[in-house]
């Protein structure tokens, strides 16, 4: 017992000497004070906001990586680095159109840096930019509506700015973040009443456009009671689901089955359509819907029986025939995945504009309705049935 015992302490001692080894390793294992040689054959290629700078490597065995430094116009300092796998980088974070001196050095595995190489560099216009002047805004039923194009999907914020109290600029908590390449927004909870706005447009890096100023007066709106809605069947709807009654699409649960609702996937009659009676008359403005996520990698949106193309229906009486000529088209919609990325894949951005529902704009010139045909063209997966969550109306009752 004795033995063990020892030889216990040994291989304690050896595993704490091993340990205390580890922490003086916390160096550079080569040791090469000799300034590596530079970087040569610097060219340069200027992008929007960004310079592609490509380069020769030297020759130096102990060469781990390039570095570049550089100071953005809104005093930011940057430091990009590239390893000696490549021969260029890219350099981001201009606001453009002004030379910028970048610093080019190279660094060692003993972390010693090379005398720099001093390029410089005059990127174009930032794409916010070319975002900026293309803002578009007015009025909304319950707020403002911003609309722009990011053709290049740049990561930008679309920043609506109000006066507080004390009359200072403050930024709207509910302001436009995204990548997508078509914006379109609309932000709520404002009074009906005149006011001023300001509108600008920041990136990642935190340069600013111009402030575009206008005055909006938001329209009325309310939303539409979930407790006067109710299902109707008529000749040409489709099947439901045998699990999801259509009472699903106003019972408050947004995504958890049953109550959701779905039509029958062996439908192939007609183009999957549901009917239902809103209970009042109304001038409708938009209708959200919550599509419903499939589990598949946790729970997936753009996927499957999601609308992706789709019309909505609207009447003030009520034809049991089914026949849609007697139904005015209130809008044909398409759902546009903010990332772009391919079928089955979502990020972020993806999954919280889903989960905050679409929301589908009903023309002002509409007349008054109460009743709604949704209809199906094509869901994500490429068929016609539909997979929807909940449902919310929104318009003006008091017309």
């Amino acid at each position: 017992m004795k033995t063990i015992f020892l030889n216990y302490l040994a291989v304690l001692g050896l595993l704490i000497g091993v340990s205390c080894s580890d922490e003086d390793l916390q160096t550079p294992i080569e040791n090469n004070s000799e300034a590596p040689s530079q970087v040569t054959d610097v060219s340069v290629v200027n992008l929007k906001g960004k310079a592609k700078v490509s380069y020769k490597l030297p020759k130096d065995q102990d060469l781990l990586y390039v570095k570049a430094s550089y100071t953005l116009a809104n005093g930011r300092e940057m430091e990009v680095k590239s390893s000696f796998y490549n021969s260029s980088m890219l350099l981001e974070g201009f606001s453009g159109a002004q030379a910028n001196e970048v610093k080019i050095t190279t660094v060692n595995r003993s972390e010693i840096e090379s005398a720099p190489v001093l390029v410089t560099v005059n990127p174009l216009r930032a794409p916010i930019f070319d975002v900026y002047e293309s803002v578009e805004s007015g009025a909304a039923f319950g707020g403002v509506y911003l609309k722009a194009d990011n053709p290049d999907r740049e990561d930008v914020a679309l920043l609506l700015m109000e006066k507080d109290d004390l009359g200072d600029w403050v930024i709207n908590p509910n302001s436009v973040y995204t990548s997508t390449d078509e914006i379109s927004s609309t932000i709520r909870g404002f009074d009906t009443l005149s006011q001023e706005f300001a509108i600008t447009v920041r990136d990642r890096w935190l340069n600013y456009t111009d402030t575009l100023f206008t005055t909006i007066k938001p329209l009325f709106e309310e939303a539409i009671p979930k407790s006067g809605y109710r299902g109707l069947e008529l000749p040409n709807d489709a099947p439901r689901h045998n699990s999801t009654p259509l009472s699903g699409l106003w019972d408050g649960n947004l995504m958890n089955w049953s109550g959701v609702y779905l039509t029958q996937g062996t439908y192939t009659e007609n183009l999957h359509m549901f009917t239902i009676d809103m209970g009042v008359e109304a001038k409708l403005s938009r209708i959200v819907i919550w599509d419903y996520p499939e589990y598949f990698n946790g729970r997936t949106y753009y996927y499957k029986g999601c609308m992706k193309r789709f019309e909505i229906y609207g009447s003030e009486e009520l034809d049991t025939s089914g026949d849609l000529s007697s139904w005015t088209l209130l809008g044909t919609y398409e759902e546009i995945k903010p990332s772009g990325l391919p079928y089955g894949q979502q990020n972020n951005e993806d999954y919280e504009t889903a989960v905050a529902g679409f929301s589908w704009e009903v023309p002002a010139d509409m007349p008054k309705m109460r009743y709604l045909r949704i209809r199906n063209l094509e869901n994500w997966e490429g068929g016609k049935s539909l997979a929807i969550g909940e449902i919310q109306v929104y318009g003006n009752t008091k017309f």
